[in-house]
């Protein structure tokens, strides 16, 4: 069996899901909105900047207001019966803008082998706020220096004010004379309506392989897993609310008053980090005191796939050069620092 088929032939012809195919056979992660890491309201995001975890907005035209955001389900009303998920997205657009092409809700699947060759099966849960019409979609992308993305477009679909589940069946092409580039991956969209306001709201999204849609599940099939494969592509640790003095890294030391240089380490992600991101008030943390002045700015340098080198400049000086030193949230459980390797 190779590595992209992992539904069974009973799952597919029955609907029913089998051991011990029921994890791995989504390849959508996050599907079910559970892991919202960056935050859980985003609005007006940049294109093609994320949400909620491994999912994006692309979009282009002017003049357009909307928000992405996490929303909570009554106990009881989620759309499958017997599972009861914590939460859905809502993408709502309150200014319509105007010269609008496309307006994306989407998530890159890594590598553009990952079904190809295959009949594949997309499935979704939507509801809006009146009748609204949008496509369902695949795309195989090949990456830098690969060959033109291929696109899987599929019909038009008429969302209703209840929870339904809407599929798209289609077969992908096999890379027989494509060219592969570095970056290359398949991807999910939902092609949403054009220059005009809607609330359209997300929930069970699933890619897999076969004719059938087949009972929801997550990539992993537990809460853990799912963290984990987001955190190939986003990993972040942050302070909470039950200890705002959390230490943020682990040891390294003041390299002047005002300068700390610490190694930040994390699981094996995708590749080295991109970009870094840091927020709320973080000090530095040293042997015979601390530093509560915060920080003006944290860079990265000297990445690999599993750490880099920060380089913390303090507001203040009240550090000693030579002395051992972390980064720690001083008295604010929102501070965090995170680093990105996606697609």
């Amino acid at each position: 069996m190779s590595r992209a088929q992992l539904t069974s032939t009973v799952e597919q012809s029955s609907g029913g899901v089998v051991a011990p195919f029921l994890a791995g056979k989504n390849k959508i992660i996050n599907g079910d909105f559970n892991i919202w890491q960056r935050g859980t309201s985003f609005s007006n995001p940049a294109a093609l900047a994320y949400n909620a975890d491994r999912w994006y907005s692309y979009y282009d035209g002017s003049g357009a207001s909307f928000t992405i955001s996490q929303q909570a389900f009554t106990a009881g009303t989620a759309p499958v019966a017997g599972y009861e998920s914590t939460y859905f997205a809502r993408y709502n657009v309150t200014v319509a803008g105007s010269g609008a092409s496309i307006r994306h809700f989407a998530q890159k699947i890594e590598d553009v082998r990952t079904l190809a060759g295959q009949t594949v099966t997309v499935s979704v849960w939507m509801k809006a706020d009146s009748a609204r019409t949008v496509y369902l979609n695949l795309g195989q992308s090949f990456g830098s220096g690969g060959s033109s993305d291929v696109s899987y477009n599929g019909p038009a679909i008429t969302l209703s004010t209840s929870w339904a589940r809407y599929t798209f069946t289609t077969t992908l092409n096999n890379l027989g004379g494509k060219t592969i580039g570095a970056g290359n991956y398949l991807f999910f969209y939902v092609l949403q309506p054009l220059n005009t306001t809607f609330t359209i709201d997300y929930w069970g999204v699933q890619v897999e392989s076969g004719s059938v849609a087949t009972p929801f599940t997550t990539a992993s099939n537990t809460l853990q897993g799912e963290l984990a494969l987001c955190g190939r592509y986003y990993y972040k640790v942050n302070a909470s609310s039950g200890d705002s003095n959390a230490f943020l890294t682990g040891s390294g030391y003041q390299s002047s008053s005002t300068l700390t240089i610490i190694p930040f380490t994390f699981p094996k992600m995708r590749t080295a980090p991109t970009a870094l991101s840091w927020g709320g008030f973080i000090g530095t943390n040293y042997y015979n005191g601390y530093n509560g002045s915060g920080m003006s700015t944290i860079t990265m340098s000297n990445k690999s796939d599993t750490c880099v080198l920060l380089s913390a400049t303090q507001a203040g000086s009240a550090g000693t050069a030579g002395n051992n030193a972390q980064l720690f949230s001083v008295n604010d459980s929102t501070a965090y620092i995170a680093v990105s390797a996606e697609l």
